[in-house]
């Protein structure tokens, strides 16, 4: 018969106190509570949430995962049109909320969820006018600010309303590698990207941003980190695509969704590579993310499916937590 301790190659010791470096599959005998511990993982999940009000695809989001905020977008046939439909997310819940001056798809989005911001993106289909539109919502209503300095849509956006960063997109001259930062009241143009895409993700700040995947000629793995000036490539994801979300920092980013097609796959990014995590339930693009969610921690909603969704998921990352083993 296999013992514990040749299966697993530990053996069961006895403690007094739980350690404080325990591996994952190491088991002990805490003598001063008088029970069996041991370490293991939690494998990360998506998780259904509840439903958008308003279901639409190329919306823009920010916030958290229990304080989320999503804006803007296209609606399904029978209308097709752009819509200015603000939500708030409260982790079970989506609440309709004043909507956008400016009726748009494709913008980007940063903040938090009673200090979001949006800009750019576009009225509807070609060939109609590229905006440059940017709006500050207060947690009740958004308010006219200072436009971007390129009319854009599909440009991937982060950080907050007061410090606030743009790359990329299609403006009217072509796929651009603009990059333009906000300081809560105006728009700095700085280094471009290294590689001009649009339909691309973002996680970060102003200062420490990165920026995955988009569309060049076809879908694109490429990953490039901002310092606040400048771009640096960095390795690839493990699955190209464009049309996706991502939420996170620099160093723990998260990458999902995304066309062709509708992909499932989800990404860790460390600061130096990618690593493939669980999948998302449903495959979708042009979907809407709470950017500034911690990698462990995020928020899909919305998208195409191929139609218009108004789908939610939550994710949560792997844990390893130390757990009592019931030996009754």
């Amino acid at each position: 018969m296999t013992t514990y301790r040749q299966g697993q190659g530990y053996r069961i010791k006895l403690v007094t106190s739980d350690p404080d470096n325990a591996k994952v599959g190491q088991v002990w005998y805490n003598s001063t509570e008088l029970k069996i511990k041991g370490k293991l993982i939690i494998p990360a999940t998506w998780a259904s949430g509840g439903n958008l009000g308003t279901a639409r695809s190329a919306l823009a989001g920010c916030g958290t995962q229990t304080a989320g905020l999503g804006f803007g977008g296209n609606a399904p046939p029978p209308t097709n049109n752009p819509v200015g439909n603000t939500e708030e997310y409260n982790g079970s819940s989506w609440s309709e909320q004043n909507d956008l001056n400016t009726v748009r798809l494709g913008m980007g989005g940063a903040g938090t969820q009673t200090a979001g911001l949006a800009f750019a993106g576009r009225l509807a289909a070609p060939p109609s006018t590229f905006k440059d539109e940017t709006e500050e919502y207060n947690g009740t209503s958004w308010s006219e600010q200072n436009n971007v300095g390129t009319a854009r849509i599909n440009l991937a956006g982060c950080g907050t309303q007061t410090a606030g960063l743009g790359f990329g997109g299609e403006a009217s001259t072509g796929t651009v590698g603009v990059t333009e930062e906000y300081d809560g009241g105006s728009w700095t143009e700085s280094g471009d990207l290294g590689t001009s895409r649009f339909a691309l993700a973002a996680a970060g700040t102003q200062t420490a941003a990165v920026g995955f995947g988009g569309y060049i000629s076809g879908a694109s793995a490429l990953t490039e980190e901002y310092n606040g000036s400048s771009w640096t490539a960095s390795n690839n994801m493990g699955t190209a695509r464009y049309a996706l979300a991502g939420s996170g920092t620099q160093t723990a980013a998260l990458a999902f969704g995304g066309s062709p097609g509708g992909v499932t796959t989800t990404e860790q990014y460390d600061g130096t590579s990618w690593t493939t995590t669980t999948s998302m339930a449903t495959g979708r693009r042009q979907l809407g993310s709470a950017n500034a969610s911690p990698s462990t921690a995020s928020l899909a909603f919305g998208g195409a499916t191929p139609s218009a969704s108004n789908a939610t998921e939550e994710f949560t990352g792997s844990s390893e937590p130390v757990r009592t083993f019931d030996v009754s």
